[in-house]
């Protein structure tokens, strides 16, 4: 098997010529990110991902986690290196330092996740669920209850998870059924069952704190009707000291096709008299505070895919370059190792050009909320925020899916010894393909595209977005480069195609929602398509500039172009076949009747 080795070089090109990272040091909060703090930490973490956690990646997988009478036991090394991993900071890289945390910038931030996601994914899913506890907290907790959990979480001394489904209720949670009784003392005696609970319980740390939804005595139905709740494992006294332990316990865990030194818990709420559990914000208004974790969710999700795809080109790579079979086709060579292949290299470079693609768009993403968060005009505040939701489903719908796809390329390279567990190709392809489900499946991820972001606004964020691949276009056209001039010409027909469909469904909308809801996942697709397009055209205009100038890499700069042409070449042709998808309408599928299926 391969080793992990983070793209360093790669992650400093995004994070400054696509998301903007150079520029965020001008805002007083980030006045530290600096680029010799940018390098040192990602080459720290990049040391700590490579010698800590990724040779725990296999023997996680072999070992899984155990459910014994004492709780979840997990694999071998992981609560080292747990404790490593939070002793060095990483945990609260980006939280607020008022409670522990570094206060880096989620541009910086989101290159180090990648790596721990690329090194170790069932590892990652623990801190991941604990910084988006940690968001909802900062937003919705009484300062007491922040004072007493925050900085813990932060630390990573606590660990976070977020309790939504039910046996019932998957992706509705209007049927959620968990119920909160008040209290004489102002807490909440909670009362339910959680499914799919990932690190709801686990040996890592002492203390667990879940965030669960929940519905007051009184609370209408539906999802309207949801509130959050914070409940503790251990009940924590005014002192800071453990108090008993509280009625919430797992009670199972899954057998699962990957990531399986990752707990996913079915936990037991009430059982023996009802789990202590205190109101998170205002009544009524769980779901939306569950949002604000789902958003880090969904990012970070969207990361794992990018970062699966990261760990099995590599691997892929590793293995084509050694492996000798057949005569090259060009040369007549006999016996060549199968990386001079022409279909192998067109895999390997499907697998690099969409990997960086993705990550292109996930570090945009980041560099928008961190604008979001920096920036005081509350116009302009409103504005990266809206850009930022609207590549969220984005990000977490393409990132994945291309995850799945590329993952299981990396098996095909690897030919019949892909199939092969001990060779490590399997496993990346079988912890991808969670991605695509939880969080919100692609499904979902592409109805909130459409009906939660590009129509709240009636399509104004999507023109903008538009406006500003187009600028990109027109930047790559008057290139006297022939490769850019080729990447131009793509975008721009790609783009076309990306706002016909859209015009298309705005129309198809007066008409019903069986159009649009036929045509969500493929307009998703057609989305990723062009945004990967576009900031694939932004490294390559970027890193023309650097060839141009005679600057450092000039191998790595003429890489980045030859990818983002690639990706052109044999990507963003696929816009216009998703847009007559689109287009099509549901006319086909109405005709469908059940006795039909």
């Amino acid at each position: 098997m391969s080793d992990y080795r983070a793209p360093v070089k790669d992650m400093r090109f995004v994070m400054d010529e696509v998301a903007g990272f150079r520029e965020l040091s001008a805002f007083p909060q980030y006045a530290e990110a600096t680029p010799d703090m940018a390098d040192a930490i990602l080459d720290e973490a990049a040391k700590f991902a490579s010698e800590v956690l990724a040779p725990l990646n296999r023997v996680g997988d072999t070992q899984g986690c155990q459910l014994t009478a004492n709780g979840v036991v997990t694999p071998a090394g992981w609560k080292e290196a747990y404790k490593a991993f939070c002793d060095a900071g990483w945990n609260g890289i980006a939280s607020a330092p008022e409670y522990g945390g570094h206060g880096q910038p989620d541009t910086l931030a989101v290159a180090v996740k990648e790596m721990v996601c690329s090194a170790n994914l069932s590892f990652s899913l623990g801190p991941l669920l604990t910084t988006g506890a940690v968001e909802a907290l900062m937003i919705c907790a009484s300062d007491e209850l922040k004072a007493t959990y925050l900085e813990k979480m932060v630390t990573g001394e606590w660990t976070g998870t977020m309790n939504l489904t039910e046996p019932q209720a998957g992706s509705d949670l209007a049927l959620v059924r968990s119920r909160a009784e008040p209290q004489a003392d102002g807490s909440y005696r909670v009362f339910g069952q959680k499914i799919f609970i990932t690190y709801g319980d686990h040996d890592m740390t002492d203390n667990i704190v879940h965030l669960v939804l929940a519905r007051l005595p009184d609370a209408p139905a539906g999802v309207k009707g949801i509130s959050m709740f914070l409940v503790p494992k251990f009940l924590v006294n005014a002192d800071g000291s453990f108090g008993a332990r509280n009625d919430a316990h797992c009670v199972s865990i899954e057998h699962k096709l990957g990531i399986h030194a990752s707990p996913t818990c079915v936990m037991a709420y009430g059982d023996n008299g009802g789990a202590v559990g205190y109101l998170l914000g205002e009544p009524n208004r769980g779901l939306e505070y569950m949002f604000i974790m789902m958003n880090e969710a969904r990012l970070g999700v969207g990361l794992q895919g990018i970062a699966l795809g990261e760990r099995a080109y590599q691997q892929a790579l590793g293995y084509a370059r050694e492996r000798k079979q057949g005569r090259d086709a060009l040369t007549g060579e006999a016996l060549v190792t199968i990386d001079k292949h022409p279909d192998i290299r067109r895999m390997l470079m499907l697998m690099k050009s969409r990997v960086e693609a993705c990550r292109a768009m996930a570090y945009y993403t980041s560099g928008l909320l961190d604008r979001a968060h920096a920036i005081e005009d509350k116009e302009e505040k409103r504005r990266q925020l809206y850009l930022a939701e609207f590549m969220i489903p984005i990000v977490k719908g393409g990132g994945t899916e291309m995850g799945i796809d590329v993952t299981s390329l990396g098996i095909q390279i690897h030919g019949g010894m892909g199939f092969i567990e001990e060779t490590g190709a399997a496993q990346h392809w079988r912890d991808a393909r969670i991605t695509t489900i939880y969080e919100g499946t692609t499904g979902i991820q592409a109805n909130d595209l459409i009906f939660r972001k590009l129509m709240r606004d009636q399509g104004a964020t999507a023109r903008v977005v538009f406006g500003e691949v187009a600028a990109t276009a027109r930047a790559l056209a008057e290139s006297s480069r022939p490769e850019l001039l080729a990447i131009g010409r793509r975008l721009g027909r790609a783009l076309k195609a990306w706002t016909d469909a859209t015009e298309f469904l705005a129309g198809d909308a007066k008409n019903g929602l069986a159009g649009p809801l036929t045509a969500a996942v493929p307009y998703l697709h057609l989305a990723v398509t062009v945004c990967g397009g576009w900031l694939m055209g932004k490294a390559a205009l970027a890193a023309a500039g650097h060839l141009d100038r005679g600057d450092g890499d000039q191998t790595f700069y003429r890489g980045k172009i030859a990818s983002a042409h690639f990706y052109a070449d044999q990507m963003l042709p696929q816009a216009a076949a998703y847009a007559d998808t689109v287009m099509a309408g549901s006319v086909a599928l109405a005709a469908v009747t059940d006795d039909m299926l």
